[in-house]
């Protein structure tokens, strides 16, 4: 029991949810290196952030490794930041950081990189690297550089989307890598795999657990819950709501359900009330009975 204390004192956490988070940092590290390194290496433009500035310089010291590099630069990014991300998320982005630079340095240069179509570098890049992010992202963990400046925009602004963030902080690497590589395409490159990054990212991490929310103004809303309630098995939430111009008072229900789920809901709803007012949102992400479970 000792032992297990001690661990859970190191790592702030179980040796369960370490295993877990281990096995996303070594997939996330793979698929990360393999968009870095095998695509985008050989493709004469840069992507955003840290990775973009270590493919930059390796550009110049091809004796400097991108991994290697990738850390270097980190180590002012981490000073900065690390009083607002905390020591926990610190070590996990360390042992995050390590890994993808062991790949991408020593594993990765054992393969050939590809050299074929830029435009197809940039697409594969992009989804592998995005993917890759994605995973490390999942265990609140990051490959650091940049990921350390947006998950501190994130803290401060948390209604933004981490690659919304990504995408801005990321551009001006993109322009750098342009002047770089001399040619307006290299910024087209990198854009473009910027943008499959951060929209699968968006997917992987917000797309994969979203759901739909029904929102429903009727005077029949109790009616309407139970109709809803027997074509979906999905309960439902009962407010009383004030019209703002007309100052009467109706019902609001609300009721999150899956995506195949919420043309049932829509149809039994129009079903009890043809008037009633009908909106359909999606839900980035529900925890609760029913739908994903919170996890440690």
């Amino acid at each position: 029991m000792k032992r297990l204390d001690i661990k859970r004192n190191i790592f702030g956490e179980s040796g369960k949810v370490f295993a877990r988070d281990l096995l996303h940092d070594v997939i996330g590290s793979v698929l990360f290196a393999a968009g870095i390194y095998t695509f985008a290496s050989g493709a004469s433009f840069a992507p955003g952030g840290i990775s973009g500035l270590a493919l930059i310089i390796n550009h110049y010291l091809p004796f400097l490794r991108i991994g290697l590099c990738t850390l270097i630069l980190n180590v002012p990014v981490i000073l900065i930041c690390f009083r607002v991300l905390g020591k926990r998320f610190f070590f996990k982005s360390l042992k995050s950081m390590v890994l993808s630079a062991l790949f991408m340095d020593l594993i990765f240069p054992l393969f050939p990189t590809y050299s074929g179509e830029p435009f197809l570098a940039a697409l594969f890049a992009g989804a592998l690297s995005g993917a890759g992010l994605a995973l490390i992202y999942m265990r609140d963990s990051s490959t650091g550089g940049t990921d350390f400046i947006i998950m501190s925009l994130r803290k401060k602004f948390p209604h933004m989307s981490i690659g919304t963030i990504s995408f801005a902080v990321d551009g001006i690497v993109i322009v750098i890598g342009g002047f770089v590589f001399g040619n307006i395409n290299a910024v087209l490159y990198g854009v473009l795999m910027t943008f499959v990054s951060t929209t699968v990212i968006d997917k992987l991490m917000y797309g994969s657990g979203s759901q739909k929310m029904l929102l429903v103004i009727s005077d029949r809303c109790d009616e309407i819950a139970n109709s809803v309630s027997l074509e979906t098995e999905r309960g439902a939430t009962i407010m009383r709501v004030t019209g703002a111009y007309t100052g009467l008072e109706h019902k609001l229900m609300l009721c999150v359900c899956s995506k195949t789920e919420v043309f049932k809901a829509r149809a039994a709803v129009h079903r009890i009330d043809r008037e009633a007012m009908v909106m359909i949102c999606t839900a980035d992400e529900a925890y609760g009975l029913g739908f994903n479970r919170i996890e440690s």
